[in-house]
């Protein structure tokens, strides 16, 4: 099998994973808010779980957003470039400023959540979620994966312009 298929099939099938914590955040959001103002009570572990869903959402689907071509993008001059203007545009968008920010990404990542994991980061606040390096780890998952969507882009639009 093509090692190109391999990975987009590794980003779409990550991407389409991750989208189900969505479901997972707005249940347990709506559960919050329920304790909160019906209970009057709150955890702490609770909070930290809404915000590392989103977080993991965030980074992990990503890589599979710009897959689908369904990122954020400036339209002004884009929507009327020629499909060879797009092609250049998303090269070298892809080569001179994605693939160098991913790969700064990794490194300041990598070393983010090194350094939690030896220190064993877990949360200072009473009753949080311990183990907080492995969320910084996702971190370096997702760059990666925004680095091999990256790749797969610039490989395609490549492609498209030399033929």
């Amino acid at each position: 099998m093509n090692l190109l298929i391999i990975l987009k099939r590794i980003i779409v099938n990550t991407g389409q994973s991750v989208s189900w914590l969505t479901v997972c955040l707005v249940v347990l959001i709506c559960a919050d808010v329920f304790q909160r103002y019906a209970m009057h009570q709150t955890y702490n572990w609770v909070i930290e779980l809404e915000w590392q869903f989103f977080g993991l959402i965030f980074i992990l689907g990503s890589p599979y957003a710009l897959s689908e071509d369904k990122h954020v993008r400036v339209d002004i001059f884009y929507a009327r470039f020629t499909e060879k203007q797009r092609s250049w545009t998303d090269f070298l968008g892809s080569l001179l400023l994605l693939l160098p920010w991913c790969v700064l990404g990794i490194i300041t990542g990598f070393n983010y959540a090194s350094n939690s994991f030896y220190i064993r980061e877990s949360s200072p606040n009473p009753g949080g979620l311990p183990f907080w390096y492995l969320i910084k780890f996702s971190i370096v998952v997702g760059f990666v994966l925004l680095c091999l969507q990256a790749i797969i882009i610039i490989y395609e639009k490549w492609k498209k312009i030399s033929s």
